[in-house]
């Protein structure tokens, strides 16, 4: 690009893209001149290639989600660009679903010009310019962010870029902001000063994966090897797929049980006999980890690998004898000002490092008992196979309603051809265990959470995952407020415009289910739970699917009988295939 149009905006796209960003997404404003002009001068110059490639989203949460979904996909942080502190706003709640999820993405958000007479290109020259000033505008984000500055000058863009990825991806990974005035992104620069060898991306790398101290790995090493019921509690350990089958190895060295609980990814393979089942927000005391069951003995031995809530104190919890380890990029979690596990070590460390350290240490000389081992194993294959047909019992189909159970069994059925190359995004709330239990996940990587609890993740996501994985069949499941928290008009928008056709298939019970449990939970004898009145219901119902049609072309079909099931969700499967995002409706039980 010729040096006299070479901007604070140019060098700040450059750096994205040296830094490994390919896409923007982008909801822009005023206060993004500089930005539309880069990239229009870019074009014109046939040198687009020097910049991420910009989708532009008519919803901010969509473009978060989106960002969030190809980091997921691929570990490298994507770039949202929002408009100021509304813009900025409007990223809330999926900024905190990457900032619990440890997902690195880095946000850029104009200001408010800073002068008001024309002293500099791009001083105020709309009303909204001074409605739109806030005192501290990266307040707004401080407490999800690991990182937030504002660019001062064109002079070291490239420099903070870089340092804001940089903090992006090491570990614990998670959101950055940047904010830029437009007098200042529309300052000219001297392209050599701008790219100083100094600032180069080489010299801003992520922090490598952390491993144990050789006295932690030895104390937890033997602790797991001499323990009569190890367990392994895990939620995200699967955010990096190669450590899934480390997890698995160090599982059948020992013959320890692993629970999930509220997991976000894929953890250890469902299918495996050491799987020992999954636990959200569970009403009982769960049967590995303490004495509720006759067959399995009380855990002794206790391992937290990545799990911000491995058990909910007041419901589920080991006994109080047992030996409780936590090793975790965030061991203490620093940024949650209430949160405790009895643990007598903890340690920092990537899960994944970690699992390979613990596994070579109790497998380079054995500390175990074989024979205690071989009756753990057996004992804990049996417990599988029973849970496995009880779960198959529950995926019966009612003759007249559709239940959740077999609506995600015939998910499962309606992928069974498609298990190499399919991503599922799970985003059912109250059916989140559900999804879990009869999904049967046993890929590594199959399998996304938002990482928080923020909803509507699902709908810009799949637009991301679908970006990174263009080869994937991506398959949304989603509750009907989960789905219209999404803004599905222009998540569907965006993906007809930008070819990447996924599949939603909404748990459509007619209202929020969550609040009603939760209620429940607290006054399971109370006025609402007598009345029924518990102000959740959606009715009259809504036509969900018409909402993708009419935005984005989808395929929109809503089914209220079993029986029709399995062939709508086979068409619905065929028309994504085919380039095509389809939208599936069925309809559940209701919440009233």
């Amino acid at each position: 690009m010729s040096a006299r149009w070479y901007t604070t905006s140019t060098a700040f796209l450059e750096a994205l893209r040296e830094t490994g960003v390919d896409y923007v997404f982008a909801n822009l404003g005023s206060d993004h001149t500089g930005l539309v002009e880069a990239y229009a001068r870019a074009r014109a110059e046939g040198s687009a290639q020097r910049f991420p490639e910009l989708v532009i989203c008519p919803h901010e949460s969509v473009a978060f989600s989106a960002a969030q979904g190809y980091a997921q996909i691929t570990g490298r942080a994507q770039a949202v660009v929002v408009h100021v502190e509304c813009g900025t706003q409007n990223i809330g709640g999926m900024l905190h679903n990457a900032a619990r999820g440890r997902v690195p993405v880095l946000v850029f958000a104009g200001s408010s010009p800073i002068t008001q007479h024309g002293e500099l290109p791009g001083s105020r020259n709309e009303f909204i310019q001074w409605i739109q000033d806030v005192p501290d505008q990266r307040g707004i984000v401080r407490g999800y962010t690991k990182y937030d500055n504002e660019i001062r000058t064109g002079e070291n863009v490239k420099q903070l870029v870089r340092r804001a990825a940089q903090i992006a991806v090491s570990d614990p990974p998670g959101p950055v902001y940047l904010v830029g005035a437009r007098e200042v992104m529309e300052q000219h620069l001297d392209p050599a000063r701008a790219n100083r060898p100094e600032y180069g991306p080489d010299r801003y790398a992520a922090i490598d994966p952390a491993g144990l101290a050789p006295r932690t790995v030895a104390t937890i090493g033997a602790a797991l090897a001499g323990a009569a019921n190890p367990v392994i509690v895990t939620s995200y350990l699967g955010r990096d797929p190669e450590a899934v089958p480390a997890l698995v190895e160090l599982a059948e060295a020992l013959a320890v049980p692993v629970i999930e609980s509220v997991p976000m990814r894929m953890n250890f393979p469902a299918s495996h006999p050491l799987h020992a089942g999954y636990q959200w927000n569970t009403p009982g005391q769960h049967p590995v980890l303490a004495a509720a069951d006759v067959v399995l003995a009380a855990a002794d031995v206790v391992l937290v690998l990545g799990s911000d809530v491995p058990w909910i104190p007041v419901r589920n919890r080991p006994p109080e004898h047992a030996r409780v380890f936590v090793v975790d990029v965030d061991p203490l979690r620093e940024r949650m000002p209430l949160w405790h596990v009895p643990a007598e070590v903890f340690a920092r460390a990537d899960p994944g490092t970690a699992v390979r350290q613990l596994t070579e240490f109790v497998t380079a000389a054995p500390l175990a008992d074989p024979a205690v081992v071989g009756a753990r194993r057996a004992e804990l294959a049996a417990a599988h196979g029973r849970r496995t047909r009880e779960l198959a019992e529950r995926e019966r189909p009612d003759p007249e309603v559709i239940t959740p159970e077999y609506l995600v069994a015939c998910v499962r059925r309606a992928l069974a051809e498609h298990t190499e190359d399919v991503i599922v995004l799970t985003e059912a709330i109250s059916n989140y265990q559900v999804v879990g239990e009869h999904l049967r996940v046993d890929r590594p990587g199959a399998l996304l959470g938002s990482g928080g609890g923020s909803l509507g993740w699902h709908a810009g996501a799949a637009v991301g995952v679908k970006l990174a994985r263009p080869d994937a069949l991506v398959v949304s499941l989603v509750g009907d407020g989960t789905y219209l928290f999404g803004v599905p008009a222009s998540a569907q928008w965006v993906a007809s415009r930008y070819r990447t056709p996924s599949l939603t298939v909404i748990m459509d019970n007619q209202g929020w289910m969550s609040p009603k449990l939760s209620t429940l939970g607290v006054h399971p004898e109370g006025s609402a739970s007598a009345r029924d009145d518990f102000n959740v219901s959606f009715a009259p119902r809504a036509d969900l699917p018409g909402v993708a049609a009419a935005a984005g072309g989808a395929w929109a079909r809503s089914v209220a009988r079993p029986d029709e099931l399995p062939a709508a969700l086979a068409e619905a499967v065929a028309v994504v295939r085919s380039g095509r995002s389809a939208v599936l409706s069925a309809h559940l039980p209701g919440v009233a």
